[in-house]
């Protein structure tokens, strides 16, 4: 059998475990010499396939793929960025395609959510169109939990893990300085169209009087009297009040409650949602109010790492190159849920084409009747995702995350 080189990228938004996926493809490519030759990193994503800055991973030993695993964020780098259609760009592709074939690449696995699966499926077009032996595969990963065709979606459950905690935390805090005057604390976490990071904060209490008391989702439209009535009267009952916001909470109108700015290529960059709503119930109510954005933390969080999802960003890592090598083109592995009691769960395939570009929301069943929490049926999908601790190594303290040695491959091609 022909045997053929491996590239393996990084896009979006990284987690704390996508480099768990990363020492995966390496280590079970590595079992497979008579079919893979070298392991290759492109840095920054597609662009780094654009730009020929490739990496080799062959001086990655096995402690420092043990490394590599716990390590959050993107070793190999990540980015922003949507090829266009092959008919809308042949030069863009003629570029890939030279930088594949001067580096004899047969495989190219990328990492990354909803629009990297699209990345993968032009990939497979072009390559099929062109006649060049190329086998794409997609590794799921996203801390929002919107891919299609997978029960959850590698990253998400630390992420999880991370807010969840962090509400549990400071709703401690909350309850010993709240007073006469009531007090209200509000958690921004990301969620731009879905809001599953939002829910998993549920999981820090049990019962209507445990914090959080309130989430908003943006599947559910902002309305202001229902949300301040509901917090007065948390208010009225316990002395403060603690709510969950989606940065991406929208009017009923559609509007986006807040929004920072537009990139040069349309991207609406959010943030502020949770000041303003802290900052509407000071106005309105009158109670002293506090606000955070965990922002990157909650995807950073490599202390926190939920065992099940550390597990599971292995396990894609692994069937991608299973995948590959079963030349089982322009998939995706998935998680499916075989059972809840005890959770169990197993890797399937599923066609990128099916699920490019689409973004799976809180379902409606998970959703409270008054659109202000979630439901047990919600916090049951959740639990199993963010349990399992991670032991790590420390040095001074702190967790230790080495920086691995990833030397640059020479280039073979004129730069562009």
């Amino acid at each position: 059998m022909t045997r053929r080189n491996l590239l393996y990228a990084q896009s979006g938004g990284v987690t704390a475990v996508i480099n768990a996926s990363a020492a995966a493809v390496i280590e079970t490519a590595r079992r497979h010499p008579e079919r893979i030759g070298a392991v290759y990193g492109a840095r920054h994503g597609i662009l780094g396939v654009l730009a020929e800055d490739l990496v080799d991973t062959a001086a990655l030993d096995a402690a420092a793929l043990t490394s590599l695993a716990l390590t959050p964020g993107g070793a190999f780098g990540s980015c922003r960025f949507d090829i266009d259609a092959p008919a809308d760009n042949p030069a863009q592709y003629d570029r890939l395609f030279a930088v594949f074939a001067a580096h004899d690449i047969g495989y190219f696995l990328y990492n990354g959510g909803n629009g990297s699966m699209d990345t993968v499926a032009k990939l497979s077009q072009a390559a099929r169109q062109r006649g060049y032996p190329l086998v794409c595969i997609g590794v799921p990963k996203t801390v929002d939990n919107d891919l299609e065709g997978t029960d959850c979606s590698p990253g998400f459950g630390s992420a999880a893990k991370y807010v969840a905690t962090a509400m549990l935390e400071t709703s401690l805090d909350l309850i010993a300085m709240s007073g006469r005057t009531g007090r209200i604390f509000v958690m921004e976490v990301m969620g731009r169209n879905a809001g599953w990071l939002a829910a998993a904060t549920a999981l820090a209490g049990e019962g209507e009087d445990e914090p959080p008391h309130l989430i908003l989702l943006p599947e559910v439209p902002f309305v202001e009297e229902p949300f301040l009535e509901r917090v007065r009267a948390v208010v009225d009952r316990l002395g403060y009040c603690t709510v969950t916001v989606s940065e991406g909470i929208r009017r009923p109108d559609g509007s986006l409650v807040m929004e920072q700015h537009h990139d040069a290529r349309g991207h609406v960059q959010l943030g502020g949602a949770g000041q303003f709503i802290a900052r509407l119930v000071h106005e309105r109510l009158g109670y002293k109010h506090h606000w955070a954005i965990p922002d990157y933390l909650q995807r950073a969080a490599g202390h926190l790492v939920s065992a099940t999802d550390l597990a599971q960003a292995r396990a894609v890592g692994q069937a991608a190159v299973e995948f590959a090598l079963g030349g089982r083109d322009a998939v995706m592995p998935a998680i499916r849920r075989d059972g809840d009691a005890p959770y169990r769960w197993s890797v399937d395939a599923v066609d990128v084409h099916a699920i490019a570009n689409l973004e799976r929301v809180v379902p409606a069943h998970f959703i409270r009747a008054d659109g202000l929490h979630v439901t047990p049926a919600a916090l049951d999908y959740l639990r199993p995702l963010v349990e399992g601790e991670v032991i790590r190594p420390y040095r001074n303290g702190l967790p230790y995350y080495p920086t691995p040695q990833l030397p640059a491959l020479a280039r073979k091609l004129p730069a562009q």
